[in-house]
């Protein structure tokens, strides 16, 4: 009798075997079929190699679905001499965990044979069934593997995560996707490999990318179109593309409601919205949409978003964003996306300010130093104004010239401190000023009227204060409005014409070719990349304009400009304005370049560039306080960092205005303007800037301020400098100056012919 049941179980085996979807057929055996996540199975990998020679840790391999984690886990069933043994989350416990457990020591001290437990979906279980397992690893009665689509890190027991090693695994590639369908097509056993299909290569294309790096839902696919497409009377099964878009119609998207996927994606909208970014901020909505997500949720984050991010700066955007959600409740799916598409537009748009976060700063002012009694005249009145007199004092703003008037509001231990911060855009920017001189007078009148309310250090800030490092963060570190101010002082150098054709010179970051896309609507704008990333970039940018309206892009140096206009079929552009910034300073070729740009310049045509001096930037032993420096040590220091910008061999630093306007003649151009301007900003001297200065090497072309001072000062004294810049100027914010200079030219109007037209007249 039980050969005959075993014969029956062979039978079923056999019979499920194989009517299992094609998916669970094609998964790998061996190492040797499996495809993809090379970044951790590529030969020479460690995890290779601890298959390979079955010497396995405790696993966890996290992924989203269809990467391979389960079908990693098979290859190792099918690698190891070891018992394996397979549990899935969703319906096994605790129960199931003793019984494998106890098999397991009974199998490891009869037969020495380890046990490895592969568990998927382990992020199913709860803490007590995960800790359930955990003493049997901790001995090695189980070399655990677990699968999870969820961040182990959040999902996963923390004393089982650290005795495992964590494997993530990502996304098939497109390669990848195309040789597991060319493998199933050649499989005659477990595949198509008995079948005459035609896969057209279009069909292919349309099953990777509408299964986004699913593994499963390509198989899944291709399986729908072979199973039910009839064989031509050859007994070919011809696949086309309709028959490729009726078997999988709608894109795998990565998005988990409750996982890594739904906080990265909401994460990656939120600070989409807060970089006024509407093309990212609608392409990670149309993500969450897609994928199903609650719209509710979405305008609840939009809402508050609002307050957070831009607060006083528009405040009709909440007014906008609470009648957009009420607007979506009454209408519904799917017209409700329009709603959440208009609001998504409105606040990444909208002026940006996060004052209110100083609410947050007066809440831990509450929490740290404690609770300051209400001024008395500020107290309820009603009650014991004749017993305590309370309220006494109290001027009534309203009986005011334009409703206010100026008295202590704050507890006498916070009179001067700011919580509020308002912002430059916007709304937001007309508040600033006023309640800066209202501050200023309301804390005067209090010094006037009550001599011990606000000493007079109250207005001074101390650099232990983590709340001023936040503020000197917001307040120091505006980089956008930097640049605005610099394309400004550019494009204000002369007057231009809405028809002229423009070069900017210095277009890696875009900053100039936009301006002078919407400053010469009806000319042309020509654009050099020094590198073809930063062209990528522009030209990303670029794809939504009219194609009449794009500039045209070039990559390369500005010695070669001639050869990439004649490249581009544009050898014949002459320009009316080229424009650029810090396209001279580190070169020792200046005169050249400069002499290249008036090659393309048409007669009459302007030059502007804004031109950074380094010969004049700031000096550091400036910074600290000689009188209390040795003097003969204090000169040592001054010479030796003077030297560094009398270098005659570094082009950084061996030209000044005078050189640069001889530079400017001798290319054949008219020096119209040539000024210095020294400029003044405020820096805030961190560690990481002090640690920059006296890094032992930044690269090899550009060492740092410790290896220029080596030239002249022995290591002692470096070791003696670096201590006195860390003690002095470390958490300091300083006034730094710079010089720079606004170069105006221009090709005069009658200018020499170039080699190339002589030559041709002399032919």
């Amino acid at each position: 009798m039980p050969p005959m049941k075993n014969l029956f179980d062979h039978a079923r085996e056999e019979r499920l075997r194989t009517e299992q979807p094609l998916a669970a057929r094609m998964r790998p055996r061996c190492l040797e079929e499996y495809i993809g996540q090379d970044h951790i199975l590529a030969p020479g990998r460690l995890l290779r190699r601890a298959i390979q020679a079955d010497r396995l840790s405790s696993l966890i391999f996290y992924g989203p679905p269809g990467t391979g984690k389960t079908t990693l886990a098979s290859v190792i069933a099918h690698t190891t001499t070891s018992h394996f043994e397979q549990l899935n989350a969703v319906l096994a416990g605790v129960a199931d965990v003793r019984r494998v457990t106890r098999e397991a020591q009974q199998r490891h001290g009869e037969y020495n044979q380890r046990t490895i437990l592969f568990v998927d979906e382990v992020h199913r279980w709860n803490k007590a069934q995960q800790d359930a397992l955990l003493p049997w690893v901790e001995n090695g009665t189980i070399v655990f593997i677990g699968a999870t689509t969820e961040n182990p890190f959040f999902t996963v027991n923390r004393a089982l995560v650290s005795r495992s090693r964590i494997f993530q695994l990502k996304p098939l590639g497109e390669n990848d996707l195309r040789r597991i369908i060319a493998q199933t097509l050649k499989d005659p056993e477990r595949g198509y490999g008995t079948l005459d299909i035609h896969l057209h290569e279009e069909a292919i294309d349309h099953l990777i990318k509408v299964a986004n790096g699913d593994a499963r839902a390509v198989l899944n696919a291709l399986e729908l179109a072979v199973e039910t497409t009839t064989p031509t009377a050859a007994g070919v099964i011809d696949i086309d593309l309709g028959v490729a878009e009726e078997s999988i119609q709608r894109r795998a998207v990565l998005y988990d409601k409750e996982g890594d996927y739904h906080f990265d994606t909401i994460s990656a909208f939120i600070k989409s919205l807060r970089g006024s970014d509407p093309d990212a901020a609608l392409y990670w909505l149309a993500k969450m949409v897609y994928a199903g997500e609650d719209p509710r949720f979405l305008f609840r984050r939009m809402l508050i978003f609002c307050g957070e991010d831009i607060g006083l700066a528009d405040p009709d955007a909440m007014r906008v964003c609470v009648a957009a959600a009420e607007a979506f409740d009454r209408v519904g799916m799917p017209e409700g996306r329009y709603h959440l598409g208009f609001a998504t537009l409105y606040l990444a748009t909208a002026p940006k300010s996060n004052s209110v976060m100083g609410f947050f700063d007066a809440l831990e002012a509450v929490e740290k130093e404690g609770e300051g009694d209400v001024p008395n005249h500020l107290r309820d009145a009603s009650r014991d104004k004749e017993g305590f007199g309370h309220g006494k004092g109290y001027l009534y703003p309203h009986a005011y010239r334009d409703h206010w008037v100026a008295q202590q509001y704050l507890p006498d231990a916070l009179q001067g401190k700011v919580f509020y911060q308002p912002g430059e855009l916007g709304f937001e920017k007309a508040i600033g000023e006023r309640v800066a001189r209202r501050r200023e007078a309301q804390l005067a009148a209090v010094i006037d009227g009550n001599a011990t309310a606000a000493p007079p250090e109250i207005l001074t800030f101390s650099p232990a204060d983590t709340a001023v490092e936040r503020w000197l963060a917001r307040t120091i570190g505006d980089s956008g409005a930097h640049f605005e101010h610099i394309r400004e002082e550019i494009f204000a150098a002369i007057p231009w014409q809405r028809h002229w054709r423009i070069l900017d010179v210095s277009a890696d970051t875009g900053l100039l070719t936009w301006e002078a896309l919407r400053r010469v609507p009806e000319g042309v704008v020509v654009s050099l990349a020094s590198r073809e990333s930063f062209a990528d970039i522009l030209r990303n940018k670029a794809a939504d304009l009219p194609e009449l309206h794009r500039p045209e892009i070039l990559v390369g140096d500005v010695q070669d400009l001639g050869r990439l206009l004649e490249d581009a079929d544009m050898q014949a552009l002459r320009f009316e304005g080229v424009v650029g910034r810090n396209v001279l300073a580190a070169r020792d070729d200046k005169e050249d370049v400069l002499r290249r740009i008036a090659d393309v310049l048409a007669p009459g045509g302007r030059l502007v560039l804004l031109e950074g001096v380094p010969r004049h930037t700031q000096r550091l032993y400036r910074l600290l306080d000689t009188d209390a420096i040795d003097r003969e040590w204090a000169d040592r220091l001054h010479d030796a960092e003077e030297a560094i910008y009398r270098d005659p061999a570094d082009p950084l630093v061996n030209w000044d205005v005078d050189e640069l306007k001889t530079f400017v003649e001798t290319a054949g151009l008219t020096c119209l303007s040539c000024q210095p301007d020294t400029v003044e900003t405020k820096v805030h001297l961190g560690r990481n800037t002090i640690d920059r200065w006296f890094a032992a090497a930044l690269d090899a072309e550009r060492p740092s301020y410790r290896q220029h001072l080596a030239r002249a000062l022995s290591a002692a004294e470096l070791d003696r400098v670096e201590h006195l810049y860390r003690s002095r100027l470390t958490g300091q914010t300083v006034a730094w100056h710079s010089r720079r200079v606004l170069l105006l030219a221009a090709k005069p109007e009658s200018s020499p012919p170039t080699n190339q037209l002589t030559t041709d007249q002399e032919d």
